[in-house]
């Protein structure tokens, strides 16, 4: 064996041992590095929205979201959610400022099946309204790609787009009932056949159908159709009421937190993390509507639950009536505001001794936390998404830009 040169070796031979050279490491594991990077190219820092509202196609109408926030807060003004006061403010603002983050027109099941005629017509008005931006981040939601929708799908979407002209920022296409590895590679070869030359067109997919979670040969599914999507795939929303139809489960124990739905959930998480794709929550049916015990017993439980997925990670869910916004806004501004001061004095400690062994140690015994450079990140991306959001400003509990840059 010819002698390595010097700075080939990874470390210097020990009991007469050659080392394997650097270089031909390199060499035996570049397609598996090339393959990381690609598949796995980390979470994406920008912002991501509290929640989706799904809005019936035949119901838009110019204003919508101001309409939302309106009555969200008529709701607040007559049954009076009981949440700490110093949320009043922020909550009141967002409501009348940016009450929906993300918007979904709906085609599907909202929306139900029309004459063609009737969807055509509705597919071109909603391109109009999709124009105006009227959320910052909007989007279609289409009927299935399944046999017996999928010609009215690609009618639909074909319309829409064709009137739309120019993708807006932030738009995405919502595919729902996703079963198969097929069906997300024939939405690409469609999103290249359709996508105007401004903008390239971005999806996400409904996982409601037990086939996307396991598939007939025992493996999940969801992995490859993440990377069918050749970077297009932006998303993976839970479906809460179909998935639990599909198993047989009741319809008064279908939940977000039913068994079924953490198991579908972890799977997803598990199955997106790293790959830039964003894990969505479902919805709860239980609106509050009717008389104030009512509101608040419904308030209650939608406070529970949103509360209960962002513990879980999941910073994202779908809101069905206006008088759920207060709820999602309460719960997330909570839990941001409430772990803001520690998340601050850990990140603030973990940056001012992260190159010395010593200011580590004391900044250690300061927070009573020894975190590393993956919590480091963790804590920075909890207090870039509570400024996103608006449940935190810059400058409070002593955060600053720099916490905000990602690690």
């Amino acid at each position: 064996m010819k002698p390595a040169e010097a700075g080939e070796f990874l470390g210097a031979p020990r009991d007469g041992v050659v080392h394997l050279p650097a270089r031909e490491l390199d060499r035996r594991l570049a397609v598996a590095d090339g393959q990381l990077r690609d598949r796995y190219p980390g979470e994406p820092t920008g912002r991501q929205p509290l929640h989706t509202v799904y809005v019936p196609a035949d119901l838009i109408r110019t204003g919508l979201a101001l309409r939302w926030g309106e009555q969200a807060l008529a709701a607040l003004a007559e049954h009076g959610l009981p949440y700490p006061e110093e949320l009043h403010e922020r909550i009141g603002r967002k409501l009348s400022t940016e009450p929906i983050e993300d918007l979904r027109v709906d085609f599907e099941d909202g929306y139900g099946r029309r004459e063609d005629a009737t969807e055509d017509a509705h597919a071109r008005s909603v391109a109009a309204f999709l124009s105006a931006r009227p959320a910052p981040f909007t989007g279609v939601r289409i009927k299935s790609l399944e046999a017996d929708t999928r010609p009215r799908a690609l009618r639909t979407l074909e319309r829409l787009l064709d009137a739309l002209g120019t993708i807006p920022p932030n738009f995405v296409i919502t595919l729902p009932k996703v079963s198969s590895v097929d069906q997300v590679e024939a939405l690409v070869s469609l999103c290249r056949q359709l996508e105007p030359a401004a903008g390239q067109l971005r999806f996400e997919l409904q996982v409601e159908m037990p086939q996307a979670i396991m598939g007939p040969d025992g493996t999940c599914p969801l992995p490859a159709m993440i990377h069918a999507s050749q970077g297009r795939c932006v998303g993976l929303h839970y479906g809460t009421y179909d998935y639990s139809a599909a198993l047989g489960i009741a319809a008064a124990c279908q939940s977000m937190e039913h068994p079924a739905a953490d198991h579908a959930k972890q799977v997803m998480q598990v199955a997106a993390a790293g790959t830039g794709v964003r894990v969505v929550d479902g919805s709860t049916n239980v609106l509050p509507v009717g008389d104030t015990a009512a509101v608040h017993a419904a308030w209650a439980l939608h406070l529970r639950l949103v509360r209960r997925s962002l513990e879980r990670g999941f910073y994202q869910g779908w809101d069905l009536h206006p008088a759920q916004l207060p709820t999602r806004y309460a719960a997330a501004y909570g839990f941001f505001r409430e772990g803001a001061p520690s998340a601050a004095a850990r990140l603030r400690a973990w940056l001012d001794g992260r190159d010395s062994a010593a200011q580590r140690d004391s900044g250690a015994r300061g927070t009573g936390y020894l975190d590393e450079p993956a919590t480091a990140r963790a804590l920075s991306g909890f207090l870039r998404r509570a400024v996103a959001c608006g449940a935190l400003d810059i400058g409070e509990f002593g955060v600053d830009r720099s916490m905000l840059d990602p690690l």
